[in-house]
């Protein structure tokens, strides 16, 4: 494994992986890539887990985005070096892009409305991504996507990574407003928003799954990590799958 920061007597390699840097004064990141990819998304939810799991002098909490985990330390206890030495351990442990996924993980099956006035974005994006409307809902339905990270509101996914035909690019100009439980595409990803908002990702099904639950002990439905299937049912079953626990979704724990 390539060491974190390697140089080569002109300064910090900036292609090699992993890597750990500073963020403010009591943070540090540790990046598996600079661009999004199944094995440095998979390394940064395991590394996070083993981070908590080692339980080191100091930390005070963690998180895990695309292709990073951070952690934050008490500087009452810990310092920059030691905690920095501790990941370089941890790092070389073993091959953290190939590393199991945390354990506890769900998947989930929810129930989906493509298309229709409910989404209205589905042809559009189906003919960017050179597909039929059928093959489009196929392929989205039939993948198995992974929670990469949770971000831009609470609670809310970003799931991925979809076959290459979906590649493409956000809009160039905002949709004015996807409603909660709007599932939207761009970029080889999904994202399920939580509430009402704006967005760039063209919108092409619909779900009643609650996603923010700010009464419950843990208000995120979904955890990085978990995984998702996004199941087409009819337009004429939205309004039964609200009034049904978890928007008519159900889950299954992971091995």
């Amino acid at each position: 494994m390539t060491p974190p920061d390697a140089t080569d007597g002109k300064g910090p390699d900036r292609t090699a992986f992993p890597q750990i840097r500073t963020v403010g004064t009591d943070g540090l990141l540790v990046s598996f890539g600079e661009a999004l990819s199944e094995p440095a998304n998979r390394a940064a939810l395991a590394f996070r887990a083993a981070i908590e799991a080692a339980d080191l002098p100091g930390l005070l909490e963690t998180s895990a985005s695309l292709v990073s985990a951070y952690l934050r330390f008490d500087l009452c206890v810990s310092d920059h070096a030691t905690m920095k030495a501790a990941l370089e351990a941890l790092l070389a442990s073993q091959d953290w892009t190939s590393a199991p996924l945390p354990g506890g993980r769900k998947l989930w099956r929810i129930p989906t409305v493509y298309g229709t006035d409910l989404a209205p974005q589905l042809e559009e994006a189906a003919a960017v991504a050179g597909l039929s409307p059928d093959d489009a809902i196929a392929s989205i339905s039939n993948a198995r996507v992974r929670v990469q990270t949770i971000g831009f509101a609470p609670g809310m996914p970003y799931l991925g990574e979809l076959p290459p035909d979906w590649a493409i690019p956000r809009q160039t100009e905002l949709t004015g407003q996807v409603p909660a439980g709007g599932l939207c595409v761009a970029i080889r990803q999904l994202v399920l928003f939580p509430v009402a908002t704006p967005t760039g990702w063209r919108h092409i099904g619909q779900t009643a799954f609650p996603l923010f639950r700010p009464d419950d002990p843990e208000p995120f439905a979904l955890r990085p990590g978990d995984e998702a299937q996004f199941i087409p049912v009819m337009a004429e079953q939205l309004a039964a799958m609200r009034n049904a626990p978890d928007g008519g979704a159900a889950f299954e724990v992971l091995p």
